[in-house]
């Protein structure tokens, strides 16, 4: 579950409230809104997940995000429709409008085909479709749930969108 903090700092973040956490009771029941969408509900707790569409050439891959600074980053700058690049024989690369953050996020290592990631150092985002062992400066946003086989493919304009949990 996520880290409870006070609501004066909630506030203070408001701006970035997918990234905050806030507490409130209700007859001794406590909801918790993190950037994961937690909720305690019935006992149980619920958790939503963040989702991009990739939409190229007609073809759409899926990535979920993990939840880390430079995933709230990207997610918050959606939609973009924004030139894809070949890079390595094994990614497809493209340059978001501003820099990911990347504290508290994973750095990639032994990459699998469907690794969403951020190579800070160039300030791309990475989407492999082979296997990368790993690299200074590369951090995970994710990973392909579907449409892995699209991306080896893609070129052009790509349209990048969040993908409604509702």
């Amino acid at each position: 579950m996520g880290k409870i903090i006070s609501r004066r700092v909630f506030l203070r973040n408001s701006a970035l409230a997918l990234g905050a956490v806030a507490t409130a009771y209700s007859k001794g029941v406590a909801y918790v809104f993190a950037a994961s969408k937690e909720r305690a509900m019935s006992g149980r707790v619920v958790t939503e997940v963040f989702k991009i569409s990739v939409e190229a050439n007609g073809r759409i891959t899926v990535f979920e995000l993990n939840d880390s600074q430079a995933s709230r980053d990207l997610y918050d700058q959606l939609p973009l429709s924004i030139a894809v690049e070949d890079y390595a024989s094994n990614e497809k690369i493209f340059y978001p409008p501003k820099k990911l953050g990347t504290a508290d996020t994973p750095l990639a290592k032994n990459v699998q085909p469907g690794t969403l990631a951020y190579y800070a150092p160039w300030g791309d985002v990475v989407m492999f479709y082979e296997k990368f062992g790993s690299a200074a400066g590369l951090y995970e946003l994710g990973h392909a749930v579907s449409g892995i086989e699209h991306i080896r493919g893609m070129s052009g304009t790509i349209e990048i969108e969040k993908v409604s949990t509702q």
